[in-house]
């Protein structure tokens, strides 16, 4: 039979677990929108600060998107952003925004992720 202590150890465990696996894969956050103003790209700015905020952001197909990421920390794991549908690689500097361009070119959901795709976000065209 376990011990009180041991019984406590196995339940932080498994909360360690459930929470791991929450933050990593399920976690879903706010859906962000990319305006159009005039004839210019669909635009929005994504806050890089930990993760991506927001990690999810709604744009129409076929016309062209503006992403602003803006980049508010030093951490080594977000100084890279990747789109592999695109093929696109772009480095982040520190304390700055970077914009990335493309268009999708039909509707679908297209991942994009930091160089050891430990933070992840997603653009759903429409």
């Amino acid at each position: 039979m376990l011990a009180l202590d041991e019984l406590l150890v196995v339940a932080a465990g498994a909360g360690a677990i459930a929470w791991i696996y929450w933050y990593f894969f399920r976690a879903e956050g706010a859906v962000g929108t990319a305006t159009a103003t005039g004839a210019g790209p669909q635009t929005t700015t994504i806050l890089v600060r930990g993760g991506y905020e927001p990690a999810s952001i709604r744009v129409k197909a076929g016309a062209p998107v503006r992403l602003v990421f803006d980049r508010r920390e030093t951490n080594p794991c977000s100084e890279e952003i990747v789109f592999p549908d695109f093929g696109i690689r772009r480095f982040l500097p520190a304390n700055e925004k970077t914009a990335v361009e493309f268009t999708p070119a039909r509707p679908g959901t297209y991942e994009f992720s930091c160089g050891m795709s430990m933070l992840r976000g997603k653009v759903i065209a429409e």
